[in-house]
């Protein structure tokens, strides 16, 4: 018999739809780091976050963070710099515009920063989640192959109830993302939005 897990106890957990990602002033959008799919995101999950927002549930959004230290020049791991070259000093710093969720998610009821793939990696997250009672989670973002599939993956380990979204996800090959999908569907349920939108009213 399944538990039944309320509204209360369920949130979209949308993975790093930060500004240095999506806006073209933003940090990947000044280098050329875009992709259609990425920049449809915030839109096409609107009116989902909206749904569950009004019905009670928490509205979750991960912070990729670059850490400044003297100077505010960024921390960032060795496979990162060679990955994105281009990060540099005032990207995805704590408080920034370009470190806050796109406009048209906000507002979160939480906030997490972190500082790898996974959002469960060193952060506050797992705390936050037991306190509220949050047991099942609907997660979506960027990138599939990365932020989304770690922290999926890592919240299944701790045994959350967890959904990805596959039209909510993007990653900046069709390919990576379809690849990326077939691989979470061992650990986790697979939906689309328009499967939420009717799982999540009323």
């Amino acid at each position: 018999m399944h538990e039944t897990v309320s509204a209360a106890q369920t949130g979209l957990l949308i993975v790093d739809l930060q500004n240095d990602f999506l806006h073209p002033n933003g940090a990947y959008g000044r280098a050329g780091q875009t992709a259609a799919e990425i920049a449809a995101l915030p839109e096409r999950l609107a009116p989902l976050a909206d749904q569950m927002r009004a019905a009670g549930s928490w509205i979750i959004s991960t912070q990729f963070t670059l850490v400044p230290l003297k100077g505010g020049e960024p921390l960032i791991s060795p496979h990162l710099k060679t990955l994105r070259p281009f990060l540099a000093k005032g990207d995805f710093v704590p408080g920034s515009w370009g470190h806050r969720l796109v406009d048209r998610l906000a507002p979160a009821d939480i906030s997490i920063e972190k500082v790898a793939y996974s959002a469960f990696y060193m952060t506050r997250l797992e705390w936050i989640l037991r306190k509220c009672d949050i047991r099942k989670l609907i997660v979506c973002g960027i990138v599939t192959n990365g932020g989304v599939a770690s922290t999926v993956r890592d919240a299944h380990v701790r045994d959350f109830d967890v959904t990805v979204l596959s039209d909510g996800c993007a990653a900046f090959s069709a390919d990576v993302h379809e690849t990326a999908i077939a691989a979470l569907k061992a650990v986790c349920r697979v939906a689309t939005i328009a499967d939420m939108l009717v799982q999540t009213s009323d």
